[in-house]
């Protein structure tokens, strides 16, 4: 008989790179990106779209396209997301919170 090996799970937090153990800044960072990201993924498989018909439509290079697709967070600024969520037609908030010290 094989012994049983007992697993702990623990509840992370609500930004997936704070659990992977980057510093708190980077990872507000890292998360609001992947976040923009995600939007713009989204919004291009609902179109139908092919990375070159992307590309296109957004003014970039199909190979771009496929690292935004592939989820390649570090090739992306938040400025150049947002750009390319306005050019979808997508507005994008904000909301700052003020942590108790």
């Amino acid at each position: 008989m094989s012994k049983s090996t007992i697993h702990e799970v623990l509840q992370g937090s609500s930004n997936v790179f704070e659990n992977l153990g980057f510093a708190p800044e980077e990872a507000l960072n890292l998360k609001i990106r992947a976040d923009l990201m995600l939007n713009i993924r989204r919004f291009i498989q609902s179109q139908g779209w092919t990375q070159k018909q992307a590309a296109l439509f957004f003014g970039e290079t199909q190979p771009r396209i496929s690292d935004l697709m592939n989820g390649d967070i570090e090739r992306f600024s938040i400025d150049k997301l947002v750009i390319m969520l306005a050019k979808a037609g997508m507005g994008v908030k904000f909301e700052v919170n003020v942590k108790a010290a």
